[in-house]
């Protein structure tokens, strides 16, 4: 059966709701990041991936297409209503905010403000899924994702920022210097760790 059709019965779904949604959050620099920390992933983690990224409005259905080249997870461009499920990646719509309702994305467009769209989806992720939340901070400029990890560490999940490969640091640098960030580790040591966590969670 081809659970990319229609036609999932609501038991499957249920199956289907990731252990963990890691919320992914890059502007400047961020790309090679994305395509490094997709490669180290394997495709059967049972979590669901959420890139937020500061891109040109036309360029978000590209990102899709070029992360796909390096992981067999399917990536998709997020949308109203849209169920979010495991072993899946998806990408923030253009000039939007994205909130998480009951394992559904909800879209807000236009965003509501400039370059926080990392905060704003980070925040909802919290509230949506308590300890089931894992918000990943990556390259860019200023601090957007910064109010996001604080928001997520207060609902009981884990926060992670870029190491030193990051090409600009100031937006991983301002979760840390915030005290917001429980791992910074290298890209490639992140899976591991995510695995642990889903591992400690019951059920």
């Amino acid at each position: 059966m081809n659970n990319k059709k229609k036609g999932i019965s609501i038991a499957d779904m249920g199956a289907l709701h990731p252990k963990l949604i890691v919320g992914i959050g890059g502007s400047a620099g961020a790309l090679s990041a994305y395509k490094a920390l997709l490669d180290a992933l394997p495709s059967n983690t049972g979590m669901a991936f959420v890139i937020i990224s500061h891109m040109n409005p036309t360029a978000h259905s590209l990102l899709a297409r070029i992360l796909s080249r390096f992981t067999i997870m399917k990536v998709t461009v997020a949308s109203q209503a849209m169920s979010i499920l495991a072993n899946h990646v998806y990408v923030i719509p253009p000039d939007s905010d994205l909130l998480i309702i009951n394992y559904t994305f909800k879209v807000i467009s236009p965003r509501s403000v400039g370059h926080k769209q990392i905060d704003v989806f980070f925040t909802s992720l919290a509230e949506a899924m308590g300890v089931r939340a894992i918000g990943i901070v990556l390259s860019g400029y200023d601090g957007d994702g910064t109010e996001g990890c604080k928001h997520i560490k207060a609902n009981g999940g884990k926060t992670f920022a870029q190491d030193i490969s990051a090409e600009v640091d100031s937006m991983p640098l301002s979760a840390q210097v915030a005290g917001c960030i429980d791992f910074v580790i290298p890209l490639d040591k992140i899976p591991g760790k995510l695995k642990s966590l889903a591992a400690a969670l019951k059920n």
